[in-house]
């Protein structure tokens, strides 16, 4: 089960932890239904909701009750898609992980030298069938748009500093 609250006690406590597991469920369940695998989402869900935001290997295996081997793939895409960071514990030697408190704005930022990527080799796609063919206007206009969402994402991303600057003040 999910960690509640330190502070309360007995049957408080449990309603507290059942809450929050029940959180964790229905936050992955959303989250597989669009497209992540069932365990990256209960443990990216778990993290999200854990105060400290951080969690070694053994926490997310005992509150989700999963495998040590599940967590370990379930943590090899996550630090791979950039939604959470590994860790040494101090004075440890074990792993631990975190999820970062503006982990979506992160994560679109490093959306962005995907993009680049693939605009790379949309482009040279497009030299190699042939820039008037069909195939070639199809990956021309696929490049296209992800040049486009480069710029609407820097604007938008641009905007979300601000914002929280002036949430800030």
């Amino acid at each position: 089960m999910v960690q509640g609250t330190e502070a309360a006690e007995g049957p408080e406590r449990e309603r507290g932890d059942k809450a929050v597991s029940d959180f964790v469920e229905r936050f992955a369940a959303e989250l597989v239904v669009a497209g992540m695998g069932r365990m990256p989402s209960r443990i990216f869900s778990c993290l999200m909701a854990e105060e400290s935001g951080v969690l070694t290997s053994a926490e997310l295996s005992e509150r989700l009750r999963i495998s040590p081997a599940a967590v370990s793939g379930a943590m090899r895409y996550l630090t791979q898609v950039g939604l959470v960071a590994k860790e040494r514990e101090p004075g440890s030697r074990r792993d631990r992980y975190r999820v970062l408190n503006d982990v979506w704005f992160e994560s679109l930022t490093r959306r962005d030298e995907i993009m680049l990527r693939w605009i790379r080799v949309l482009r040279d796609g497009e030299a190699t069938v042939g820039a008037g063919t069909v195939a070639g206007e199809r990956l021309a206009e696929s490049a296209d748009f992800f040049e486009f969402m480069i710029d609407e994402l820097h604007g938008m991303l641009g905007r979300w500093r601000e914002h929280r600057a002036a949430q800030a003040r």
